[in-house]
């Protein structure tokens, strides 16, 4: 009888000491928990905006290399269902060889790539620009650095094509597209013949950055229809712009008197936003 209370006792005790053991361990457990979760909570609003401010080039122009240089009928339908609107924007606004319900518009733009200049530069594109992660990263950096003068700027879908010589970026919206071929040296051959050296001179990989950024502002900020009727109020204009851009990638890559007269106007007028100076019709 008295074993018996004491075991009781002593049961009861235990009982008691395990609830507290079993307390203590679940509370610490608890504490891990919260703490693990509140530095998630902080943790993935920053992960995320890094990632959403990163830009990636997407490589549509290896898909049109491969159906222009083998006929290859996958990449046909890879250009039509993934890349309709890029697709369209080269037919129809840059090549201008039809529409792309035409139905024989594969054909037609098949063709027309078949000259042999095309074919080569098809490949040389390929060739030095087989990498461009240093583009993508040059990118992210100048258009962060343009959102920080532009705060509610919408950051650019990127991607590359291929043209015939023709525009060297196109904006649509917000997406903007690189035609390689106007980007492959001062030296190379098919340049040299058509283009002057001056021309020639911003037809290299590291004028891709800069002329992204132009073409850019300049579809967020379009020339006033009254300045667009002179030259020089076109040049005034886009020595603006071309001002912004230097700003923005902290170098003189955009040189002239235009851009000399807004680097005093900006340098007077230290308070002037790059929204007003962009905004503005005129530089007094």
């Amino acid at each position: 009888m008295v074993f018996t209370i004491f075991f009781s006792n002593f049961a009861s005790k235990f009982n008691i000491y395990v609830y507290f053991i079993v307390k203590k361990v679940y509370g610490i457990l608890f504490s891990i928990m919260f703490v693990c979760i509140g530095c998630e909570w902080q943790l993935k609003p920053n992960t995320t905006e890094v990632e959403d401010e990163t830009i990636t080039i997407d490589r549509y122009d290896r898909i049109e290399s491969q159906y222009l240089s083998t006929g290859d009928f996958a990449a046909l339908q890879q250009m039509n269902t993934t890349y309709p609107r890029q697709t369209r924007m080269l037919i129809e606004d840059m090549l201008r060889i039809g529409k792309v319900d035409d139905p024989e518009i594969n054909v037609k733009f098949l063709r027309f790539f078949q000259d042999s200049t095309l074919q080569t530069m098809l490949a040389d594109v390929q060739d030095q620009y087989a990498e461009m992660d240093d583009i993508s990263e040059e990118l992210t950096n100048a258009f962060a650095n343009l959102k920080e003068e532009l705060p509610g700027m919408e950051m650019p879908d990127v991607y590359t094509q291929v043209g015939s010589f023709d525009q060297s970026v196109v904006v649509d919206n917000h997406s903007l597209g690189i035609s390689l071929d106007k980007y492959l040296g001062a030296d190379y051959p098919f340049y040299q013949q058509n283009y002057t050296e001056q021309q020639r001179s911003m037809m290299v990989r590291q004028m891709i950055v800069p002329d992204c950024l132009a073409f850019y502002i300049l579809s967020l900020y379009p020339i006033p229809r009254d300045l667009a009727l002179t030259q020089d109020g076109r040049d005034l204009y886009m020595g603006k712009i071309q001002w912004v851009v230097n700003h923005v990638m902290k170098r003189r890559i955009f040189k002239g008197t235009h851009v000399d007269t807004v680097n005093h106007l900006m340098t007077v007028h230290k308070d002037m936003t790059i929204d007003q100076l962009l905004s503005s019709k005129n530089l007094k």
